[in-house]
Order: structure tokens, then C-alpha cells, then sequence
């Protein structure tokens, strides 16, 4: 395993922690407070945070190319900034 790969899994895994804890932190909130914008966000974020988790997965544990790995983040990335873009017109 070459330094990059080392320094990949070091951010992936930081992308895994900090985006499971805005996550569940915007879906609290949502609990508490009922908003559809609120829950709007978490799925948003929970997307953006899937999406981190399966191109670091993909890339180590299976056989896909980093190339793959980043169409699939990426992919996740865009719908979950979508939702994000939603969540913040819902009322």
C-alpha cells in the first residue's frame, strides 16, 4: 500500500466520521423539531456520505478502478447536493 493509497483512506474515512455526524445531526434536529427541510438535509448529507463510504469501499475491498469508484462517489455526491438544494427551498 503506497503512501497515496494510505493518505486516500486517512480522508475517506474523515469524509465517513464528519458526515455521519452532520447526518445524524440534521435528522435529530428534524426529529425534534418536524421539519421537512430538516430531513431533506439529512438524507442530502446521509447521500453525500454514502457516496464517500462506496468509492472507498469499491476502491479497496473489490475490484472496481479508482476511476469507477469516483463515477459512483460522484454520482452520490450530485444527488445529494440536490437534495441539500431542496431542502433548503422546502417550507
Amino acid at each position: 500500500m503506497s503512501h497515496l493509497d494510505i493518505a486516500l483512506a486517512a480522508v475517506k474515512t474523515g469524509t465517513l466520521l464528519l458526515g455521519s455526524l452532520i447526518t445524524y445531526l440534521s435528522f435529530k434536529a428534524h426529529r425534534r423539531t418536524g421539519s421537512p427541510a430538516l430531513r431533506a438535509l439529512s438524507v442530502g448529507f446521509g447521500l453525500v456520505t454514502v457516496g464517500a463510504l462506496l468509492a472507498g469501499v469499491g476502491h479497496q475491498f473489490t475490484e472496481l478502478s479508482l476511476t469507477e469508484s469516483i463515477v459512483i462517489e460522484s454520482g452520490l455526491t450530485f444527488l445529494g447536493f440536490a437534495v441539500i438544494v431542496y431542502s433548503l427551498y422546502a417550507e
